[in-house]
């Protein structure tokens, strides 16, 4: 049988409840699809003509495995000045397929078989596919709305075992909106270093916060050393297409990850490099007038879901809220599916990103306001026949 000779690991994994819903809206008409963590804005003009004017000048060939070194500096010197952290460019940040790739690389690097990762969830379902595809073990540690969906550092203590190798923190949260504290950022610092652990941190929504800040985790006292840091472009900057992020930390680690990635990828796609570069020299106005429409959208969305009935945290980053629909009398799933079928509108089950997310949908706010407005009616329209 042909089962009998495919990966037993790669057969385990679940498969993702985000593709599956938005597989079946694509083939239904009139869907207004609130389930994929997608901009729905175009990348700005300035960024698409300097990928384009790298091909005319013939940039088509290989980068160095790093990635282009003007890229990499451009990078080191933006988290500097957003963060004060510091990253040499020439080992320490390495340019990968986005930070999906990111994660691959991370976790083949740092992971022998058997090793712990400690996640928080509700969280992104790549983080324990990535896990359990490097042979380790991810362990899931809940949070929960009362909690404005932060992690409870006791309960990640309780977690570490002899076999624990990282933490692994994902801020602003996909798919809760929440943004951590930095006073319990710092107390998972303090975790790291009693029990001689990495973090790791997923910061691809960073420049999407809404009135706080943004705590970049290696820049907390005595954290450089122990983080790997992960970012990108696809989320501020609208370019999901382009694939392009890149990971920073210290050059022993960054070596290891540049290592695979030589191996599996080569170099991350030279015109999204130059598009990259050109996104950090001249991206930041167009990053402020999409978070202003971020923000609009996120009220409206807040407003009228709590208006409805749901219990609904204001989220404080990233662009996905996260409302519990335990009060309509379904289960998150078989909500889901019914307001897709009777209303054509399209959320994702927030079981889909772990078990503490049972009762909860996610709802992406990464479409514009009008269709919102629709998605809220039919949204309305729909509990009334329940």
């Amino acid at each position: 049988m042909i089962k009998d000779h495919l990966s037993q690991r790669v057969s385990n994994l679940k498969p993702s409840g985000i593709r599956k819903f938005f597989d079946i809206a694509a083939t239904m008409q009139d869907v207004i699809s609130l389930g994929i963590g997608e901009p729905d804005f175009t990348t700005p003009a300035p960024i698409i003509e300097a990928g384009i004017a790298s091909l005319k000048r013939g940039d088509t060939h290989y980068t160095s495995n790093h990635g282009l070194i003007e890229l990499r500096q451009a990078i080191a010197k933006n988290l500097f000045d957003l963060y004060g952290v510091t990253y040499n460019p020439a080992n320490e940040i390495a340019i990968t397929v986005g930070v999906s790739e990111g994660l691959y690389l991370v976790f083949t690097a740092i992971l022998n078989p058997g090793d712990e990762v400690i996640i928080p969830t509700p969280c992104f379902v790549s983080y324990q596919a990535e896990v359990e595809l490097a042979g380790g073990v991810a362990v899931e540690i809940p949070t929960y709305l009362k909690d404005n969906f932060e992690p409870d550092v006791a309960a990640i203590e309780a977690a570490i075992t002899p076999k624990t190798k990282a933490i692994f923190i994902g801020y602003p949260s996909n798919p809760t909106g929440a943004v951590a504290s930095r006073e319990t950022l710092r107390k998972i610092a303090d975790l790291a270093v009693k029990y001689d652990l990495l973090v790791v941190s997923d910061e691809v929504y960073n420049r999407l916060v809404y009135g706080i800040e943004h705590v970049c985790f290696p820049a907390l006292p005595g954290m450089w050393e122990r983080t790997i840091l992960l970012g990108g472009f696809s989320k501020a900057y609208a370019m999901t297409g382009w694939r392009i992020g890149y990971v920073a930390a210290p050059q022993e680690i960054t070596s290891m990850m540049v290592r695979v990635h030589q191996f599996s990828i080569m170099s991350a796609p030279t015109i999204s490099q130059y598009a990259a570069l050109e996104a950090i020299k001249v991206g930041e106005p167009y990053v402020m007038e999409m978070l202003a429409e971020y923000d609009r959208r996120r009220r409206l969305v807040v407003k009228g879901l709590n208006s409805l009935g749901f219990t609904t945290m204001e989220p404080k980053g990233a662009f996905y809220v996260f409302p519990n629909v335990e009060s309509t009398g379904l289960d998150d799933q078989t909500f889901c599916e019914r307001l897709l079928h009777e209303t054509s509108v399209a959320v994702v089950p927030g079981r889909s990103f772990g078990e503490s997310g049972t009762g909860f949908v996610r709802v992406s706010y990464a479409t514009s306001y009008e269709k919102l407005e629709i998605a809220l009616e039919r949204i309305g329209k729909f509990l009334k026949t329940l």
